[in-house]
């Protein structure tokens, strides 16, 4: 590399500035009817040149077409930067008419509009701007009444190849910050007294290596009186030399969120009342300023990289005296005394950097594939270095530096307040001179920004002076240095922590640092893995193919005579036998007739015409007209001929004397074959368990769910090769199968193929966008892998809409029980009116479900809603303070009806009404106690401006009854945490690394924890791993939790079982049962406790036990325990009916077959007995006890065995 030739800089471009015409402008001059202007062209502090004078009237426009340029330098990083962030400011002048004796011409500032050359950036070569101008102060134009037409200027930018080519648009982005409000400021804040300047200033990459600070200097501290405007307008962060509402971007205002939406801090339901108080009553500080960043490649990558490795980014805020307002540095030093008073200050206290504060912004989420923007309040923390440090790994902050920036902008800003009257001359001159005179630290451009020898001097006379401003200075702290005494603490910066401040940010990116695959591509991707399956064979025609056809339509024609004529005459042939030849023709001419009359021989024709046309066409090559009439005969007899032969071929194939047999149905369907399945995995009886999984896929090998339920039996008993084929094979029937998707991902997961499990699990969250458990499997994938920012998405995705669906569940119960309220109320009130004589006095608290208006906002209400208003407020706060004691309790809704607002719901606990209204009375006087806000000082409390909105209104009703917003019902939580719900979805699929990387999840889950359900997944984890004695300690730990638990004791139970602890195993069992809720799966409880009732002989337990099981879900294993017992009761006739059960639903099960042949000895059935025992010996029967008790029979009874 370094022998290579550096790369070659692209040549200047350059840029054209078209101002094309302006319409409706107004003059200084009411009577003449047109006025001559001119248009100055600005960028930055540079002009680049004035239009001439030309005359606009209100019918015809000013024709400029007037070309301004500027160049664009490649050799300049910060090139295309400047052109993003900073607009071209159009001044519109008026020349007034010269008089006598003047040398000069006198000339009006009318108005301004600022161009923005954002469009170049994003690589238009041309684009047309229509401007809004601006009225400067003074100007004429202010006078224009609201419906008169508004000043307007047409703008055209062009340049001859696009500023940024392919390349560099690929590799590079934009970036736009916005500084919105910090709001809930230090309480010494005041807007009266002394002025300050509010800056604050992040890092943004430049390249590789290097990072510049972006400020924003232009802060300021407004009352909570002045209310913001809904859509609020975003300024330019280098306005330059535009006033007024030109300091405005055109056409960009600032995005209002929900709070759940946002990705700052302060977002939870506790912090709400915090935020809704700081956002309308108290003082805030106001950028409301937009600034806009091009990185180059390098500077992507290094941003890219730094969020990586620091998910945190510092943005520092400051306050910093206001600068004097003098012209020139000696004005300023004369009068730096007489300013102080007036909140200026000298040039010595210049860069003094106070209230030092730092948010630190999670950029994290901009690592999320498809995430471009961000957005949130950001709590702000004292600034300390160590602080910095901890969070960010930078070892210092930006504080003096960004200071120095600020007080340049600040600076420019006061001494250069706009255009000066005159189109040039010694105004111009003057103005270059003064800045020629000020000091280099504020000459230098805020877009420039060189780090000089000058800055460094202003740095060293900084700390040399200020040295005993320590409180009010950023307190530094040795990064390097051990910890010695005691930690730097920033007293000023602590009080943005006691007031809980926080600042309104957001970073917006052209495109995302990391692209998110469509759901086209990912669709692709896995039809690429797993080609999707067709629904039917492909159909391949040709001459074979068209005969084939031929075949099967006469066959199915045949078929349909041949019901004819059975319903025509099929008692005729039930009764005679011998048939003449008369008869046999009068039935087929019946036959012919009835074909005839009905229309069915025209459909059958029709039927059999396809097929004909095809043997035409593919066999005899005949696709078009004849010719020759001749031709076409001697084919026709051709074609008859050949159709007549394949006919009574296709007929020797179909019929036959005899009626075939039909095929009888299954006894048995899909679901209980699954049953059947599942109940062999429980008795380790993996090979009938595999015979049920095949026979169900050889029923329906189109059905996607048979191939995964067979995969998810194959992944529990470790066969991952033939698990991946099953559920490759559920994807290809279906692509859009969720569980398949998930657990194909699954498996290439424990196979180490990252990259194509990825592809499955993302292909699963853009099949089901709202699915819990597709977000919390890819966020379990990406923990597998270590990618923490994409686990942490992929979480906070599954929480939102785990939230979404606790709210969805509550707002059904919610509207259900309204409902049964409407019903009962609605029964009530006739019953009532039945008692009084249909009339029915009003009550003070009548319920009244139907909700139909919603609260009217405070400014419809009139003083008695105001009372129902602080009345609902007083029943409602109790309620939210209880509220985490009573989430286990069930919630009563209570209609209270108001005075002139309709209804309120408020959520109460399950009390008396008597107590709840003497807790609610207590209660509410304690609050009002504590906050202050009761009626005799809930004034006093309150600032000036909301004795301004009441008195607005003319009632001089309270401010909490005026401000009384409608109850907020509280928020639902949900039932279970995203991880517990994947838990119970793997525990069913057997997916033990993914349930135990979800159970450590569950551990450190808020939501979680060591709870009854951790403990019992664990318990079904181990069991499934056959680690039978953690099993055991943790369904220990679970009955700790909840003794009353039957899933803990049906668990338990097994675990005993499989240790061969009997008697501990059926006290289990019998607990189990005897609770009143079951246990989730309570068949395998039944099998299991009717066996040990056989093995201790208590049979008339086991006959009752199996039958239970019977009852819920009937099986070969349970008819079989139920004949058993009933054999060794001496129940011969209901053994064997239950044994028939048994082997209908299964044939081949030995054990079966030798009760059956027990049973027929002991009834005396030679035949039956042998036959059943020949069965039991040719389906392998193995149990040697039943085998000796068999043949002991047998010789009993003398018969039984055919070899005797």
């Amino acid at each position: 590399m370094g022998d290579s030739e550096p790369p070659s800089i692209r040549p200047p471009e350059t840029i054209t500035i078209t101002v094309l015409r302006a319409r409706n402008l107004k003059g200084s001059s009411a009577k003449a009817d047109a006025v001559n202007a001119m248009v100055k062209v600005e960028f930055g502090e540079r002009s680049l040149g004035e239009s001439p004078k030309v005359d606009c009237t209100a019918e015809t426009p000013a024709e400029f077409n007037y070309n301004a340029t500027m160049s664009c330098t490649y050799d300049d990083p910060t090139a295309l930067d400047e052109i993003a962030h900073k607009p071209v400011v159009l001044t519109v002048i008026e020349v007034l008419p010269k008089e006598k004796k003047q040398k000069e011409e006198k000339t009006v500032l009318l108005g301004q509009c600022t161009v923005d050359m954002l469009p170049l950036v994003k690589g238009e070569t041309k684009h047309r701007h229509t401007l809004i101008v601006n009225p400067l102060p003074g100007s004429p134009m202010e006078t224009l009444p609201p419906d008169a037409p508004r000043p307007e200027v047409d703008v055209l930018l062009s340049v001859n190849e696009p500023l940024v080519d392919n390349s560099q648009m690929n590799a590079g982005n934009l970036m736009t910050i916005t500084v919105e409000s910090l709001f809930s400021p230090p309480e010494s804040w005041s807007v009266t007294g002394t002025q300050y300047a509010y800056a604050a200033a992040l890092p943004v990459p430049v390249n590789a290596e290097k990072e510049t600070p972006i400020v924003f200097a232009n802060g300021m501290l407004k009352p909570g009186i002045d209310k913001e405007v809904p859509n609020k307008q975003k300024k330019w962060a280098v306005p330059a030399t535009a006033q007024g509402n030109a300091i405005y971007i055109p056409d960009q205002f600032i995005a209002q969120d929900a709070i759940e939406d946002e990705d700052g801090d302060f977002r939870g339901k506790d912090d709400r009342e915090h935020r809704t108080i700081a956002e309308q009553e108290k003082n805030r500080c106001t950028w409301n300023t937009e600034r806009r960043s091009y990185l180059e490649g390098s500077a992507v990558k290094s941003f890219q990289d730094k969020i990586a490795k620091c998910r945190y980014w510092p943005l520092e805020v400051m306050r910093l005296p206001q600068p004097a307002s003098g012209k020139g540095k000696k004005k300023q030093d004369d009068h730096a005394d007489t300013k102080k008073g007036s909140g200026a200050v000298n040039k010595d206290d210049e860069g003094a950097v106070s209230f030092h504060g730092v948010a630190f912004v999670n950029l994290a989420p901009l690592l999320y594939p498809g995430v471009k923007r961000i957005r949130g309040a950001y709590k702000i923390h004292s600034y300390t270095d160590q602080a910095l440090a901890e969070k960010t790994k930078r070892k210092m902050g930006l504080g003096e530096e960004a200071a120095r920036i600020a007080n340049n902008i600040l600076n420019r800003s006061s001494a250069s307040p706009g255009p000066k009257k005159g189109a040039g001359g010694k105004d111009d001159k003057k103005e270059k001179d003064v800045k020629k005179g000020r000091s280099n630290s504020i000459a230098q451009t805020h877009d420039t920004e060189d780090h000089d020898t000058h800055a460094k001097d202003h740095h060293d006379h900084k700390k040399g002076d200020k040295s005993s401003m320590i409180t009010s200075q950023t307190i530094k702290s040795d990064a390097g240095s051990e910890h010695e005494a005691q930690a730097p603490v920033n007293l000023e910066g602590q009080q943005y922590v006691d007031s809980k401040s926080y600042i309104m940010f957001e970073i917006r990116l052209e495109k995302p640092l990391i692209p998110k695959r469509p759901p086209e591509e990912l669709a692709r991707r896995v039809a690429e893995y797993i080609p999707p399956r067709p629904l039917f064979p492909k159909r391949t025609d040709g001459a074979q193919r068209a005969v084939e056809d031929f075949h099967t339509q006469v066959s199915s024609v045949a078929g349909l005579v041949l019901d004819e004529f059975r319903d025509m005459f099929g008692d005729e042939l039930r009764t005679d036998e011998n048939i003449t030849q008369e008869a046999m023709e009068s039935r087929r001419q019946k036959l012919i007739y009835e074909l005839n009359a009905s229309g069915k021989y025209f459909a059958f024709k029709e039927q059999l015409k396809h097929s004909v046309v095809k043997i035409v066409r593919e066999k005899y090559l005949k696709t078009t007209n004849f010719e020759d009439r001749q031709e076409l005969q001697t084919f026709l007899s051709e074609l008859y001929v050949y159709l007549i032969d394949q006919m009574h071929e296709s007929l020797t194939k179909t019929l036959a004397l005899e009626d075939q047999a039909p095929v009888p149905a299954p006894l048995t369907d899909s679901a209980q074959l699954k049953h059947f399945a599942r109940e062999a995995e429980v008795n380790g009886n993996f090979e009938l368990a595999t015979k049920y999984y095949q026979e169900r896929i050889a029923r329906d090998r189109n059905d996607p769910s048979h191939w995964f339920d067979y995969g998810t039996f194959c992944l529990y008993i470790n066969d991952i090769t033939k698990a991946e084929e099953c559920f490759k094979e559920t994807v290809a029937i279906d692509q859009k199968h969720l569980h398949g998707l998930l657990l194909y991902g699954v498996v290439c997961t424990l196979q180490e193929k990252h990259e194509a499990a990825e592809t499955f699990f993302e292909a699963a969250t853009c099949v089901q966008p709202k699915s819990i458990l597709a977000w919390t499997m890819l966020g379990l994938f990406y923990d597998a892998v270590q990618n923490e920012i994409g686990a942490e998405m992929a979480y906070i995705e599954a929480n939102k809409l785990n939230q979404q669906a606790a709210v969805n569940m509550a707002r059904a119960l919610r509207e259900e029980e309204l409902a049964k309220q409407r019903v009962e109320h609605s029964e009530s009130e006739a019953s009532h009116k039945d008692d009084q004589g249909g009339l029915a006095p009003p009550t003070s608290n009548t319920l009244v479900p139907d909700i139909k208006q919603p609260t009217p906002p405070s400014s419809e209400r009139g003083q008695g809603s105001a009372r129902s208003s602080e009345k609902m407020s007083s029943a409602r706060r109790p309620s939210a303070s209880k509220r985490s004691s009573a989430v286990s309790e069930r919630l009563e809704y209570q209609i209270i009806e108001g005075e002139e607002e309709g209804v309120a719901i408020s959520v109460l606990s399950e009390k008396p009404p008597s107590a709840e209204k003497s807790h609610l009375t207590a209660t509410d006087s304690r609050e009002t106690t504590k906050t202050g806000r009761n009626k005799s000082d809930s004034n006093l409390s309150r600032p000036s401006s909301e004795y301004r909105r009441g008195s607005a209104r003319g009632t001089p009703q309270l401010e909490e009854a005026s401000e009384e917003t409608p109850p907020r019902e509280p928020t639902p939580v949900p039932t279970s945490s995203i991880y517990m719900q994947a838990i119970d979805w793997l525990l069913e699929v057997k997916a033990v690394p993914f349930t135990e990387r979800a159970l450590g999840h569950e551990l450190l889950s808020p939501m979680g924890g060591l709870t009854a359900h951790y403990h019992i997944a664990l318990a079904r984890v181990k069991l499934q791993k056959s680690e039978l004695k953690e099993a055991e300690e943790s369904l220990n730990e679970a009955l700790q939790f909840d003794y009353q638990n039957p899933d803990v004791w049906a668990l338990m139970g097994h675990v005993m079982y499989l240790i061969n602890d009997t008697t501990e195993a059926k006290g289990c069992y019998e607990r189990t049962i005897d609770f009143v809720a079951d246990a989730s799966e309570m068949h395998s409880v039944y099998l299991r406790l009717g066996s040990i009732y056989l093995r201790d002989e208590k049979f008339q337990e086991a006959k009752n036990t199996f039958l239970m099981a019977c009852k819920r879900s009937p099986s070969c294993v349970s008819w079989l325990g139920v004949g058993m017992a009933c054999y060794r009761l001496g129940e011969l006739s209901e053994a064997e009916d239950a044994l028939s059960e048994a082997n209908i639903l299964n044939n081949s099960d030995p054990e079966v077959w030798g009760y059956l042949s027990l049973v027929c000895l002991k009834t005396g059935r030679q035949l039956e007995a042998e036959q059943a025992y020949k069965y039991a010996i040719k389906v392998n029967l193995e149990d040697t006890d039943l085998l000796d008790e068999i043949i002991k029979t047998q010789k009993e009874v003398g018969f039984g065995n055919p070899q005797f």
